[in-house]
């Protein structure tokens, strides 16, 4: 039997295998498809395999792309080179209709699996430029995501994520958006320690929302000029949002308004807000001059919800929160929550600087 006899029948072993909990194919199955400006990324992207990487060439591309293959890797030439905008929304895809960019879909039951999208652009979509539904330990990274309907990225009913690295600029809802699920009342879900880190939230509606989520940590990012800078939201049901790590973000000068809604009052001037959290530690911040009057203004606060859930046994310690309409914000009557070393001119109530 031959060399390449043997690396063929390895490869159709691994990819047969590569089922929940199997280990990804090797590199040697990996098939390179090279797309450039004209041609379709979503051809290529139906002719992959798992373990296949789709690789864009510099150019703008006018189409929506649906990824449902587990395994797959959609990589441009980087973020300010490789740039995908809005087609013809008549094209067919359920992606396109909704006005998003890329949609990384899969189920509750059977999640799509290690799918990467890297070093792009997504920009100008009526909904969301990345939106990704039923997925497992997908990976974002070096995108940059801007003006956009609602969210820059937004993702649900996903586990073990990796968002790193990318920009979201602009957008008319949240930059970064993370949730349970969106259109049903459910308790909160346990990512099993998603990361979004070394971000940067810039201009948005509000910088990242995290809702109705367990074990998920928010570090190392930057979050400027947006009306709220980072948004962690529960509710009443159960389980309850909370085990939430918030360190070492830089958040700064989210005073921009923004008009109610029919979830939100007007916003102006949020820096870090939980309400209806429990459990969760915000350490390290600098959350400087975020100033504004709307009722949920301040540096760090931990807000009134509008289910009646608590803020409770939250810890908030060594953050820097100075500059900012208020500093340290309780508004509710949660028990438990714990302040800490943290550097600070004003607190409602007073005394916590």
């Amino acid at each position: 039997m031959t060399k390449r006899q043997i690396a063929y029948l390895a490869c159709t072993a691994a990819l047969v295998a590569s089922g929940v909990g199997a280990a990804a194919p090797s590199s040697d199955c990996r098939s390179v498809h090279r797309v450039k400006p004209g041609e379709s990324i979503q051809k290529a992207v139906n002719t992959a395999k798992p373990g296949d990487v789709i690789v864009l060439s510099p150019g703008t591309y006018h189409e929506s792309v649906t990824i449902t293959v587990s395994g797959v890797t959609l990589r441009g030439a980087s973020a300010r080179s490789t740039v995908i905008v809005p087609g013809a929304a008549s094209a067919g895809s359920a992606c396109a209709k909704a006005g998003n960019g890329i949609c990384v879909t899969g189920t509750k039951s059977k999640p799509v699996e290690r799918v990467t999208v890297r070093s792009l652009t997504l920009r100008g979509f009526t909904k969301n430029g990345l939106w990704a539904t039923g997925t497992d330990r997908l990976r974002i990274e070096g995108v940059t995501s801007e003006k956009n309907g609602q969210w820059g990225i937004g993702q649900e009913r996903s586990v073990r994520g990796v968002v790193r690295y990318d920009t979201l600029k602009g957008n008319g809802d949240a930059g970064l958006f993370l949730g349970n699920t969106v259109y049903a009342e459910e308790g909160a879900l346990d990512t099993d320690g998603t990361v979004v880190s070394h971000n940067r939230m810039l201009g948005n509606r509000i910088g990242v929302t995290v809702r109705r989520l367990r074990n998920l940590a928010v570090a190392h990012n930057e979050a400027a000029g947006n009306c709220a800078a980072m948004m962690l939201v529960g509710d009443e049901n159960k389980p309850r949002p909370g085990a939430l790590t918030v360190r070492n973000n830089y958040v700064h000068d989210n005073s921009k308004y923004c008009p109610a809604t029919a979830r939100l009052p007007y916003i102006q001037g949020s820096g870090i807000v939980l309400t209806g959290v429990e459990d969760s530690l915000l350490a390290n911040n600098s959350v400087v001059n975020n100033v504004g009057k709307a009722p949920m203004s301040g540096g760090i606060v931990l807000a009134k919800n509008f289910k009646g859930a608590l803020n409770q046994r939250n810890e908030i310690r060594d953050n820097l929160v100075m500059g900012n309409t208020t500093d340290l914000v309780t508004q509710d009557k949660g028990k438990g929550n714990k302040y800490r070393d943290n550097r600070c001119a004003v607190s409602v109530p007073a005394g916590r600087c």
